[in-house]
């Protein structure tokens, strides 16, 4: 496997890296995976890998988890892969607090 560099960092955007479990019973964010873009946050979904649906519904979890609007989680890299990289635009106070607790912690939502 070839790791990739996650995108530079912009002072406006969180970069998150994500691993995607597609086709859970329940959708659950929480827990850590050492992945070629560095330690992810692992994010089940109960959509099927199917024409973007996991991706989309991993967004919408992503977005709910660090408590911000869907529209400001973007995907940036993995469209086709399991392992993605997502950006926060704007990311408040305490973001990188929280995922860190999601990702390093035992929270889960």
């Amino acid at each position: 496997m070839v790791k990739r560099p996650v995108p530079p960092p912009d002072e406006t955007a969180l970069a998150v890296p994500v691993r995607v479990r597609p086709g859970a019973g329940r959708n659950r964010v929480g827990g850590r995976y050492e992945g070629p873009h560095g330690p992810a946050l692992i994010i089940a979904v109960g959509a099927p890998a199917v024409d973007g649906k996991a991706t989309e519904a991993v967004r919408r979890a992503l977005a709910a988890a660090l408590d911000v609007r869907p529209a400001d989680v973007e995907l940036k890299l993995g469209a086709t892969s399991r392992d993605k990289v997502f950006t926060v635009s704007a990311p408040g106070a305490g973001l990188a607090g929280r995922l860190a607790a999601l990702r390093d912690g035992s929270a889960s939502r």
